[in-house]
């Protein structure tokens, strides 16, 4: 058997930077529903889209993200930056996940349990802002349809 995927095998890239995660998650909500005649199924509409991405640091990964906020005057005024989780288990075996314009909220800023034992936490969210939205593999999850004049 081939190895598989793990965790462990995710570099992650954030605005230009390689950070370290305790755990990283990319939501995509997709509101594509059934459309229906008198009730009954009768094909589909395209519906609204968005996708989040939560991430867990550690500290010293979290004062990473500081030094933008330092660079752009505030953590508010962090222009949005494009985050890639790439993994390449064994050559030749790869995966590629991009999403772009991602927004910086810090959500979850502390959580401290006095009694140690752990590394802090810390919780960011980045909404994804970009029409590009996100790529699988290099494919994009919106068609060209989805994206017509909104793309240059």
């Amino acid at each position: 058997m081939s190895r598989r995927y793990s965790g462990m095998d995710f570099d992650i890239m954030v605005a230009g930077l390689s950070i370290f995660v305790s755990k990283a998650t990319l939501d995509i909500t997709d509101n594509t529903a059934v459309a229906q005649t008198r009730g009954i199924p009768n094909g589909w509409v395209a519906g609204d889209v968005s996708a989040e991405v939560d991430l867990e640091l550690d500290t010293q990964n979290f004062k990473l993200l500081g030094e933008s906020a330092r660079r752009s005057g505030s953590w508010r005024g962090i222009e949005p930056f494009d985050v890639m989780f790439f993994a390449q288990p064994e050559p030749g075996d790869q995966m590629k996940v991009e999403a772009f314009g991602c927004k910086l909220l810090p959500n979850n800023l502390l959580d401290i349990d006095s009694k140690g034992g752990e590394k802090t936490i810390h919780k960011v969210k980045l909404l994804v802002t970009s029409s590009d939205f996100v790529h699988i593999n290099g494919v994009p999850y919106l068609s060209q349809t989805d994206t017509r004049d909104l793309l240059g």
